[in-house]
């Protein structure tokens, strides 16, 4: 029997980016009819991100993203509009202790995604990693700490390679502060991170037509990470981005839907984002990702949306999808 998770939304803070970052190839025009920005044309997301409890006798505590965290600078922090709320005080304000995280999940290494797994140390406290060059660092602090101190991190082995690397379209996306903390081992001597390989859509070097679908099922290019937790590969936005779908104590179908779609917005076609690495690649992902969403009935949580990031698929007369919203208690 299928390990079910009872969950709940944490809202670890609002996000300001540019509109035409958010829209790629979509004019103002068009995307600022439904969407309002500000007078620095930027627009309001979240960083929403999931906490999960297993039902089971294992007491399994996930949790599902990081959201960037506090690291970035007065001036950054001004840039992005951040609040001031993070992962770390969602989840004290719902009463909850981040030592007591087991699993952290992301799904891909960008900073507004995997920032908060690390923090800015505290009076008194030792850090976890030091800066050796000011390139290290995303904000003024040299030294940082583990946020989640007994949590291994879970994310496909291609975004951990990227992000070491920094292969990405911008320049200061994956900052060292967050990722190189993460080689420090948990407290019992196992690796901090784990990666996994999940199958790809479409094999190696194949360029696919817009309208095609993946000849391997879902169940194929899906691993299983943890009882009942599952991730596959939705490339486009980074290549090695991660879907990650779990059945709820409700018998809901839940699937976390990273920057393949942050927004109820972002439904279209060809909607996708100016940061993505292969927005063509984003766009044949989105076509066959609400297909199996509109089919399985599954109930998406949107990575950025600011208003219900709880959605249902529905095919249109127009041979395309609609976004149901889904309040959810």
């Amino acid at each position: 029997m299928t390990t079910r998770y009872s969950w709940q939304l944490l809202r670890a803070g609002r996000f300001l980016l540019d509109g035409g970052g958010m829209f790629g190839v979509i004019p103002k025009v068009v995307w600022s009819r439904a969407v309002p920005c500000d007078e620095q044309n930027r627009v309001e997301l979240h960083h929403n991100c999931l906490l999960l409890d297993s039902t089971d006798n294992a007491k399994r505590t996930v949790l599902i993203e990081a959201g960037t965290g506090d690291k970035l600078d007065a001036k950054m922090s001004k840039i992005f509009g951040l609040d001031a709320v993070t992962i770390e005080s969602a989840l004290r304000d719902a009463g909850r202790d981040p030592a007591e995280i087991r699993h952290a999940i992301v799904s891909h290494l960008h900073f507004d995604h995997a920032g908060g797994l690390t923090r800015r140390c505290r009076e008194g406290e030792t850090p976890d990693w030091t800066a050796q060059h000011p390139h290290e660092s995303s904000g003024d602090a040299d030294g940082v700490c583990l946020t989640f101190p007994n949590a291994e991190v879970i994310c496909q082995a291609r975004e951990w390679k990227d992000a070491l690397a920094n292969d990405a379209v911008m320049t200061r996306t994956y900052y060292a502060d967050h990722l190189k903390p993460l080689l420090k081992p948990l407290p019992k001597g196992n690796d901090r991170v784990r990666t996994v390989d999940a199958m790809e859509p479409f094999p190696p070097g194949m360029t696919p037509h817009r309208d095609e679908s993946p000849s391997s099922t879902l169940e194929e290019r899906c691993v299983e990470i943890l009882p009942g937790v599952r991730v596959f590969r939705v490339p486009g936005h980074t290549w090695g981005q991660q879907a990650v779908w779990f059945t709820d104590d409700h018998g809901r179908e839940i699937v976390f839907t990273p920057d393949l779609m942050p927004t109820v917005h972002h439904v279209g076609a060809a909607y996708s984002l100016s940061y993505d690495v292969e927005p063509y690649t984003a766009m044949v992902t989105k076509r066959w990702f609400l297909h199996e969403a509109a089919e399985r009935g599954w109930l998406l949580v949107l990575d950025h949306e600011p208003g219900v990031p709880t959605v249902r698929v529905r095919r249109n007369a127009k041979g395309w999808y609609d976004l149901d919203p889904e309040e959810i208690a």
